[in-house]
């Protein structure tokens, strides 16, 4: 989708294409909604242009109503059947203690080990949840092979996972492994109902990551898992009225972002307001002005919420507004090669590898690189 919308800048007709297919369009992220606005008026102004939206967990309805009543195509995906049992953990959820937590994740993995041949994929929120998962199985003497699955690790460590041996495997995850990739052999999945969700605080002006209980549309994604390769059977840590009373789909990151990207990339391409941008979940009036008051501070808008020259700049550079920024005014400063170095870092998660054996050992290693004056220069 970045290459996509990279390419909008020289080619905004997208004239190189004729049919486009956006996959995977429940995760909606920032790109995706922004793309299917953008395509909302590119098929408007191209009656030659093709486009096809696919996604396991779609609101079908919304989408079609978007592109004014687009046709509806449904194919069943789903190859086995999947079994889905309630263990709840504890009481309620307010009053649940450690220990009935790890007993009813241990209780789970013991149940599916019983339930037959295959793999285990557990779901968690995320990479310190992944390791105490891992100790608590340990301690449950749980007879397989325990392999963690986050974006952190190593390629050498994620590539474990999809090589599956002769032992069982139980293997911890973060929703990563709910539609970015696919992890095989897998029989049977234990879900504990919540994942990490990025939302931006507008006091703040910064982006933050919260445990939140997923919705339903990704609790049948992540159930899904288990019926490809066999008949599987998911375990949801929570009860079946507490999974009713969750809403039927994520909200898109549109609603939980700072639009100063969105808004920046439309003045960029000559959309008009953002306001005006035919959106398909619209963000609110709150959310418009802090994007634009960013921008004024960033020196991209001027008063009237028009682009700057450095806004232009900005506006060709595929990244958050902020690291664009920094670079624009390196460029000034003469330091361009330096703030390239921090940019990247800044850009992408934290480039220093920590193997969960050796953090100890990792910790050693990165200290050379460290400054006391700045985190910054310890990535320079």
């Amino acid at each position: 989708d970045g290459i996509l919308l990279a390419e909008t800048q020289g080619d905004p007709l997208l004239r190189a294409y004729g049919t486009i297919i956006v996959d995977e369009a429940h995760e909606r992220s920032l790109n995706i909604d922004f793309l299917l606005g953008f395509l909302k008026t590119l098929v408007a102004r191209r009656a030659d242009l093709r486009l096809v939206i696919t996604s396991a967990t779609i609101d079908a309805g919304h989408f079609s109503r978007h592109f004014g009543g687009a046709p509806v195509i449904e194919v069943s995906g789903r190859l086995y059947p999947v079994e889905v049992r309630y263990r709840p953990v504890g009481g309620d959820e307010e009053d649940t203690t450690r220990d009935e937590e790890e007993a009813a994740l241990a209780g789970a993995v013991e149940e599916a080990c019983r339930a037959g041949s295959g793999d285990v994929l557990v779901f968690l929120p995320g990479e310190r949840e992944i390791r105490e998962a891992a100790e608590v199985l340990r301690r449950h003497r749980v007879e397989a092979d325990i392999l963690p699955l986050y974006s952190r690790l190593s390629n050498a460590e994620q590539d474990r996972v999809f090589h599956p041996g002769g032992a069982r495997r139980v293997v911890l995850a973060t929703n990563v492994a709910e539609t970015s990739l696919t992890v095989p052999r897998i029989h049977y999945v234990v879900d504990t109902g919540q994942a990490r969700v990025k939302r931006y605080s507008y006091r703040n002006k910064v982006e933050m990551l919260r445990v939140e209980n997923i919705s339903q549309a990704a609790a049948q994604q992540r159930a899904g898992r288990c019926g490809r390769v066999a008949d599987g059977v998911c375990f949801r840590l929570y009860s079946e009225d507490e999974f009713k009373a969750r809403p039927a789909f994520t909200d898109p990151e549109v609603l939980r972002s700072s639009l100063a990207a969105v808004i920046l990339r439309a003045l960029g391409l000559g959309l008009g307001k953002v306001e005006d941008f035919p959106f398909l979940d619209p963000p609110s009036p709150k959310a418009v002005s802090d994007g634009y008051a960013l921008l004024a501070e960033l020196g991209a808008v001027d008063e009237d919420n028009a682009l700057t020259p450095t806004g232009r700049e900005l506006a060709h550079l595929p990244l958050d507004p902020r690291v664009g920024r920094m670079l624009v005014a390196a460029r000034e400063e003469r330091c361009l090669e330096q703030m390239l170095v921090i940019a990247a870092a800044l850009s992408v998660q934290d480039p220093r590898e920590r193997p969960m054996d050796k953090a100890a050992a990792a910790d050693e290693r990165h200290k050379r690189f460290a400054d006391e004056r700045s985190d910054f220069i310890a990535f320079l």
